[in-house]
């Protein structure tokens, strides 16, 4: 058991060094912050890692570690449910209702096809 938390606390810790880079790259370098851009990237990516991460798992036979790195650890700091929620609410305070809606039916639909996209790749 202490295994699984362990790979569980590394991969997380690695998921979230990897989401804030993105979010300083995104909104400090590349794109303002007129939409919530690097939450909106590590979610989608998350959901085709985490899809691609359980197949890699059930094709190549991984230990229940290397799965809770990837999956609980990695894939589970890199994403941010709370985040996106967080950004839902300012979007809705600063009256950009349109933005705010389009934001939560784009990463919902994109976030699914993107799980699936990343579970069809691994070939059975």
């Amino acid at each position: 058991m202490f295994k699984s938390f362990l790979a569980v606390f590394i991969g997380g810790g690695a998921g979230s060094v990897l989401r804030y880079a993105v979010q300083l790259l995104l909104h400090e370098r590349i794109v303002p912050y007129n939409f919530p851009w690097a939450t909106f990237s590590v979610n989608i990516v998350g959901c085709f890692l985490i899809g691609l991460f359980y197949a890699l798992s059930a094709k190549f036979n991984l230990s229940a570690e290397v799965r809770l790195l990837l999956t609980a650890g990695l894939c589970g700091g890199f994403t941010t449910f709370s985040t996106f929620c967080n950004d839902d609410l300012l979007l809705l305070r600063q009256g950009e209702m349109l933005m705010m809606i389009l934001y939560i039916v784009l990463s919902l639909v994109l976030g699914v096809l993107a799980c699936l996209c990343g579970s069809l790749i691994v070939k059975p």
